[in-house]
């Protein structure tokens, strides 16, 4: 089996303070690499996918050492592009208990935001895919990012390929209102469309009913309500939905569905009691999941399973990148939960 996924978006820097320290009591940080595509590219790289990842880095070795780290996971980066000024940094401080979790971006002006539309040529870039991803954190860049998450699609769809995006709303980027416009001009082109409890909210004003998030309550008729209707407005054929219920920073309770288009209905995963250690990249580690077992032919519940065991184990793993295996995934979708010694 190899079919070929594409995704496309930035690559940053990562710095966090070791453990659970503070920004302001690190005096060292430590340096990986991340972001939301990327993420998702090192995910169905280590299931065995024919995974490449489009972006923009700088030609100096800081931008190198980003694509070292994909290619160390066996990310084809070969389409990736040289130049512009600086590569993206964010700063990350992990919560634990009710303490949050805090992001900082330092991403203005990298060299993707400041990149053309025309420097992507999508012809040359989707020959031969069978699957392109993109997240909402691309076209929220800003400058011709929307025209070339647009292109792309445009492309995308001529040629045949499924089109998946995580609408990954974040509000230090864009407005909502910026986000409901350009989203709405882009998401006609998705066949899968991933999405949380908030994001269909902040995007499209579209929300669960009888659902607190705050609280931790969720309410099933009230996500199927919601794909249901991203699905109509927007024509998509599956719309997946992450839930979380957030007890603390250090526990969460995690689960998902996918809702079917064609046949109105919608399987649920079972739900994971999780003691975090980095959250950052759960959501991706969801969506590489996901591909990956529709690509490979899994049934609705199964794919369901496998993408909400995935992002499971994620939530026990440093960093950004998804560390698992297939048989670990499987492992645990099919109800081994002990956490044992494997010996």
């Amino acid at each position: 089996m190899e079919n070929r996924i594409i995704t496309f978006g930035e690559i940053m820097m990562r710095l966090n303070p070791e453990g659970y320290l503070r920004f302001v009591q690190a005096d060292k940080f430590e340096a990986t690499y991340a972001g939301g595509e990327a993420n998702v590219a090192v995910s169905l790289a280590n299931y065995g996918m024919d995974a490449a990842f489009v972006s923009k880095v700088p030609a100096h070795e800081i931008g190198q050492c980003a694509v070292n780290e994909l290619r160390r996971y066996g990310v084809d980066t070969s389409l990736m592009l040289r130049g512009g000024a600086r590569l993206g940094v964010y700063y990350c401080e992990k919560g634990a208990s009710q303490r949050a979790s805090k992001v900082i971006y330092d991403r203005a002006g990298s060299a993707i935001a400041t990149a053309a539309a025309a420097e992507f040529d999508w012809d040359k870039i989707l020959d031969g895919a069978d699957w392109f991803h993109w997240t909402g954190i691309t076209p929220a860049l800003g400058g011709e990012m929307p025209e070339a998450c647009l292109a792309a699609c445009k492309a995308a769809k001529e040629k045949g390929l499924t089109v998946s995006c995580d609408l990954n709303y974040r509000k230090k980027l864009w407005t909502r209102e910026q986000a409901g416009e350009c989203m709405a001009k882009l998401l006609p082109y998705v066949d899968v469309c991933i999405a949380n409890e908030e994001d269909a909210k902040d995007v499209f004003g579209i929300e669960a009913e009888n659902t607190d998030i705050d609280s931790g309550k969720l309410d099933h008729e009230g996500y199927i309500s919601v794909a249901r209707q991203i699905a109509k407005r927007f024509g998509c054929k599956k719309v997946a939905i992450t839930l979380r219920g957030s007890i603390s920073a250090s526990d969460n309770d995690w689960a998902g569905m996918l809702y079917d288009a064609a046949s109105d209905s919608a399987v649920f995963s079972t739900t994971y009691h999780v003691r975090i250690v980095d959250r950052v990249g759960g959501g991706d580690s969801f969506g590489g999941g996901l591909i990956y077992a529709l690509v490979a032919g899994k049934n609705d519940q199964q794919a369901i399973d496998f993408a909400v065991a995935a992002s499971c184990l994620k939530h026990a793993v440093e960093h950004d990148f998804n560390q698992m295996s297939v048989a670990e995934v499987e492992a645990l979708a099919a109800g081994n939960a002990s956490g044992r010694v494997q010996r």
